[in-house]
């Protein structure tokens, strides 16, 4: 394979195979039919994405319920361990202890309600009503600095 040309380091170096491997996954949900009517959704699919993969902590393309755990305590709202465990076989079906970016998606966009889906969808809300200056803070150029 060829060598990828370095980028500078930072948090873009890890994420960028997982980044490729969600658009893959995006763009399957983006041609199911099952979704076909679901309004916004491409914009939805990327929101998803960001959302898990500033989720997937262990960056093994899985939420594990450490990832979990610490999502809850970020959006101030911690759950015990046995909630935690609920949450994430609610949104698996119980057939995982982690959670894909299928069942994710598929979860987000789900009739179903699951706390995790609620959770994020207030946690939504309240950026709404106190938005926070999107993109990085202004770089400071030599003559700023005191």
């Amino acid at each position: 394979a060829m060598a990828a040309p370095r980028r500078p380091s930072g948090g873009g170096l890890r994420r960028a195979p997982q980044d490729g491997r969600l658009e893959e996954i995006n763009k399957e949900f983006l041609c199911d039919p099952k979704f076909s009517n679901e309004k916004d959704l491409e914009e939805k699919l990327a929101v998803f994405k960001e959302k898990y993969m500033e989720f997937d902590l262990n960056n093994q393309g899985e939420i594990d319920l450490m990832s979990v755990k610490r999502m809850m305590e970020k959006l101030g709202a911690p759950k015990t361990h046995l909630e935690l465990k609920r949450m994430i076989s609610e949104v698996t079906g119980g057939v995982s202890d982690t959670i894909s970016y299928q069942d994710f998606v598929n979860v987000m966009l789900g009739k179903r309600s699951a706390v995790l889906k609620l959770v994020m969808m207030f946690e939504g809300k309240a950026n709404e009503s106190n938005p926070k200056p999107s993109g990085p803070p202004p770089e400071r150029d030599i003559a700023s600095l005191p």
